[in-house]
Parts: C-alpha cells; sequence; structure tokens
C-alpha cells in the first residue's frame, strides 16, 4: 500500500465532505454528486492517491443516487471489507493502493453489483 498522506495533508487537499467520506466512513447525501449524471469516457480516480478505480464504461445508472459501477480497473484496484453497522450488511470498497474508503455496496447482485462511489474524480 502506497503511503497515504497525512490527516493535514488531507484536509488541506479534500473538501470537507470529501474528507468525511474518504477517512471517516461517512456518506454524500444521494443524488448530489457532480459525477452523478457524467456521462463523459475516462476513468474515475481516488482522491487521496489518484489510483485509477474504475472505467466508465462499467457505470450504470442504479437509482440509488451515487455513481454504480459493475467492475474495477482491476483486481488490485479495489478491496472489500464487510461492514455490519447500522443494522445492516454492506461492503465497504476502499481504494486498493491508499486504503480510502471508495465506497459501499448496499446490494450485490451478480451480474451487476451496486456500488455507491463517492470520492473519485474523472478524467
Amino acid at each position: 500500500m502506497a503511503n497515504k498522506p497525512t490527516p493535514e495533508e488531507l484536509k488541506n487537499g479534500l473538501s470537507e465532505m470529501q474528507f468525511y467520506v474518504t477517512q471517516h466512513h461517512g456518506t454524500e447525501p444521494p443524488f448530489t454528486g457532480r459525477l452523478l449524471h457524467n456521462k463523459k469516457n475516462g476513468v474515475y480516480h481516488c482522491l487521496v492517491c489518484d489510483a485509477p478505480l474504475f472505467n466508465s464504461q462499467t457505470k450504470y445508472d442504479s437509482g440509488c443516487g451515487w455513481p454504480s459501477f459493475y467492475e474495477p480497473v482491476s483486481a488490485e484496484a479495489i478491496r472489500y471489507l464487510t461492514d455490519n453497522s447500522h443494522g445492516m450488511q454492506r461492503i465497504e470498497i476502499r481504494c486498493g493502493n491508499c486504503d480510502a474508503i471508495s465506497a459501499t455496496c448496499f446490494r450485490m447482485v451478480r451480474s451487476r453489483p451496486a456500488s455507491a462511489i463517492v470520492s473519485t474524480r474523472h478524467r
């Protein structure tokens, strides 16, 4: 795993919401993200370390209010952690490079799992 910036560096480089989501298990309010309706081709990168996470060709509208993807750019790009908080089981998705929290899967469907991606940047 790459060297992660210090909390002070992250606070200076991220918005308050981005810091909350990537570092403290926060969730951006649904239907508010600027990338939700983005249709441009490209790659979605981690906000913290800029590692590529998802390709725009794997993005789809899950109706959940967050950008959703059914496949990472590579198996190493992300890692999955079980999250049993708030009385439900979810899968937290973290950047495989810096361990920043990148998403939460609220449901997993075999062909197209929903991933609530809130801490990425598009290129």
